[in-house]
C-alpha cells in the first residue's frame, strides 16, 4: 500500500513518527520515513510503550538519530496505554507543524486521498483542498478520468463526519458527489470545479495496477454465486481488487482475482471469511510477467494460457521488488544465503547499531510470494523484519 501511504502523506504538513521502546526502528520505519521526506512533510518523533520492562529509550534515541538522523532531543516519550505524555504530542502538532498552505483566489484543486462507501450515500471521497474552494451544489470534475459530477455535502472530520458549509485552502475533509463506487474515483486524482476548471492536476498521480493474481475457490461448489455476490461487495469498498470467472479441472468454478500485493491479498481473503462466512481455496500466487515479442510487441501475462508460442517471444521480463531486511549481526549470513537462494541479490549493508544490520536487496517478485516473511522470522528467531516496495521489470 506504499502508494496509498504516498498519497495521504501528500495530504498533510507533518506526521507523527511512532516508534515502540521495546522494538526500536523497524524496516517499515525506514521505509515510511523516506516516503514523508520525499513528500517534504515536517517529522515529530514519538516513542511509545515507555511503559514496558523491557523499553530501551536511550537505546531507540540513538537508532533515530543514527538511522534515520532525527535529532533525540526531539523525541516525545508516550504511553498511549496509561496516556502519559499525549498532551505533549498534541501541543508539539500545534507548535511544531507549519500551517496549512493554499490560494483562495486559484481554480479548485483538490487531492482526493481515501473513498469509502456507505450503503445511502454512495462513495465519500476524502479530499485536501490545495486551492479554491468546495461547497454543497459546486460542480466537479476528476481531472485523470474526466467524470463531472455536483457535490451534494462536504464536511469535516471531528473525528466522525460532521457536514459543514464549505471546504477551503488547506482543508481536509470529505465531499459525497453521487458516486456510485470506489471504481470511479481513483486515489491520488485531482478534483477541480468543472466550470472552471484548473490548468494542470496535482503531481504524484499514479493508476494502481494489481500485481498479484490467484485464483480463490469456493470449498463447497454451489457456493460459487455467493462468492461472486461477496467478491463484488468487497469491489465496491476497493477498487483495486480486480476478479474475473475462471475454471480449473480439479477445483471447479473459482474467480482469478489481482491484488495489489501479499498483505492486500491475504486482507481480501481474510474479510471473505469473516464478514460473508465464505471458506475458500486459494492457489499459488503469480506475478505479471512482460513478454516481449519478435515483432516489437509487448504483452502483460498473468496466466500460463496467455503465453504465445515461443517462436515469436524475444525475451521474458519479470518484476523486481526491492526488499529491506532488517536482522541482528548474527543472522547475516544466513539470510544472504535465502536471498541468493531466491535468485536475489544484496546492493547495500548498513550497520544499525551495535546488535543490527539493514540489508538492501534486489528479489523477483514471485520469490517472495510463499513463506518469505516466515523463513525470515524463523532464521532471526522472530527478531528481523521486513519491507518492499516494487521495482521495475
Amino acid at each position: 500500500f506504499s502508494y496509498e501511504v504516498s498519497r495521504s502523506l501528500a495530504a498533510c504538513e507533518g506526521a507523527l513518527l511512532v516508534v515502540d521502546a521495546a522494538q526500536g526502528v523497524e524496516a517499515q520505519t525506514v521505509a515510511n520515513v523516506h516516503l514523508a521526506h520525499k513528500e517534504g512533510l515536517k517529522l515529530i518523533p514519538v516513542i511509545n510503550k515507555i511503559d514496558l520492562p523491557s523499553s530501551d529509550i536511550p537505546g531507540v534515541k540513538r537508532q533515530l538519530e543514527e538511522i534515520l538522523a532525527i535529532p533525540a532531543e526531539e523525541a516525545l516519550l508516550v504511553s498511549a496505554k496509561t496516556g502519559q505524555g499525549i498532551s505533549e504530542v498534541l501541543e508539539a502538532v500545534v507548535h511544531r507543524l507549519p500551517m496549512p498552505k493554499g490560494s483562495e483566489g486559484e481554480e479548485l484543486r483538490a487531492l482526493v486521498f481515501d473513498s469509502v462507501f456507505d450503503t445511502y450515500r454512495g462513495v465519500i471521497a476524502y479530499v485536501r483542498v490545495v486551492s479554491g474552494e468546495i461547497t454543497a451544489g459546486t460542480p466537479i470534475q476528476l481531472m485523470q478520468s474526466g467524470r463531472k459530477y455536483e457535490t451534494k455535502e462536504v464536511g469535516t472530520f471531528s473525528p466522525k463526519l460532521t457536514p459543514g458549509k464549505r471546504l477551503g485552502p488547506g482543508d481536509t475533509g470529505y465531499l459525497v458527489a453521487n458516486l456510485k463506487t470506489t471504481a470511479e474515483i481513483d486515489i491520488g486524482d485531482t478534483i477541480t470545479n468543472s466550470l472552471k476548471p484548473a490548468k494542470e492536476p496535482l503531481a504524484g498521480f499514479r493508476k494502481v495496477q494489481p500485481m498479484v493474481f490467484s485464483g480463490i475457490y469456493p470449498i463447497n461448489s454451489a457456493d460459487f454465486e455467493k462468492l461472486k455476490l461477496a467478491l463484488g461487495k468487497l469491489q465496491i469498498n476497493d477498487s483495486a481488487l480486480v476478479y474475473t470467472p475462471e475454471s480449473s479441472p480439479a477445483l471447479g468454478f473459482g474467480f482469478r482475482c489481482g491484488f495489489l500485493g501479499l498483505l492486500h491479498m491475504e486482507i481480501v481473503q481474510e474479510r471473505l471469511a469473516r464478514e460473508f462466512d465464505m471458506e475458500v481455496i486459494s492457489t499459488y500466487p503469480s506475478v505479471i510477467y512482460e513478454v516481449h515479442l519478435t515483432n516489437g510487441k509487448v504483452l502483460k501475462v498473468e496466466n500460463p494460457v496467455q503465453m504465445p508460442d515461443p517462436s515469436v517471444i524475444e525475451e521474458i521480463r519479470e518484476p523486481m521488488v526491492t526488499v529491506y531486511l532488517l536482522c541482528p549481526n548474527e543472522n547475516i549470513g544466513d539470510l544472504v544465503a535465502m536471498v541468493r537462494e531466491k535468485r536475489g541479490e544484496v546492493q547495500k549493508t548498513e550497520s544499525l547499531d551495535a546488535k543490527r544490520v539493514m540489508l538492501t536487496t534486489e528479489i523477483p517478485l514471485n520469490e517472495i510470494l510463499v513463506d518469505f516473511s516466515d523463513r525470515i522470522k524463523s532464521i532471526t528467531r522472530g527478531y528481523g523484519s521486513m519491507d518492499y516496495e516494487h521495482g521495475p521489470y
